[in-house]
């Protein structure tokens, strides 16, 4: 009775000591995992929020929101909550544009003739406002020179009339094929969204993770 009672400590001592290792085996695959879905869903919730700042920014735009206000301006800021972004700096940008697509009627209301008028036949940016860190980011819609910018973003008809600058990009005209086709006197408004989260540069080499979104209205 003595003996058997030894043999099943020494058995029950084993077995604890295999119950260890095995669950230190599986904690080297379960434990990257872990990590793995829950920066996963981190980011995810980033990236979804950057696109519901963008799409927010741009309704309050295409709704004559005036943002050269800083009150409009904090407006955005407090979406990007969590997002390290403030009304003229931090981790993020917004964007916003107002484009027209240059026809005949634009030119005759600008004192022009065809001839006289260079970016007829192209969309032009009219508007530019810049929420957040304007170093941070660079619209693809074009960047026309803050000179031209008038306190509230707009930029003067005769500008946009006749300066190649003001042309925007990734828009349909007559010597390119855009993502979005206008008309002659049609508008569009454009916002865009930029965040880099440094939180999460280790999933990407020590490098920032780049979120962006960029909407049409």
């Amino acid at each position: 009775m003595f003996h058997r009672i030894k043999v099943s400590e020494r058995r029950a001592k084993t077995e604890k000591g295999n119950s260890l290792i095995e669950f230190g085996l599986m904690m080297l695959f379960l434990v990257p995992l872990f990590m793995g879905m829950t920066t996963f869903g981190i980011g995810l919730g980033k990236m979804i929020q950057a696109s519901q700042i963008c799409r927010d920014a741009g309704h309050m735009f295409v709704r004559q929101v005036d943002f050269s206000q800083t009150p409009n301006k904090k407006l955005i800021e407090r979406v990007a909550v969590g997002m390290n972004m403030t009304v003229d700096g931090g981790d993020g940008t917004v964007v916003l544009t107002q484009v027209l697509m240059i026809g005949p009627n634009e030119c005759a209301g600008g004192g022009l003739s065809t001839a006289a008028c260079t970016n007829l036949g192209f969309p032009v940016i009219t508007q530019r406002i810049v929420i957040g860190n304007q170093a941070l980011f660079a619209s693809s819609i074009g960047s026309p020179p803050s000179n031209y910018l008038n306190a509230d973003g707009t930029i003067p008809v005769d500008k946009y009339l006749k300066e190649a600058s003001c042309r925007a990009g990734t828009l349909t005209n007559a010597n390119n094929t855009g993502l979005l086709t206008l008309q002659n006197s049609e508008r569009t408004y454009v916002s865009e969204a930029y965040f880099k989260a440094p939180e999460l540069a280790f999933l990407n080499r020590g490098v920032p993770m780049q979120l962006s979104a960029r909407n049409y209205f």
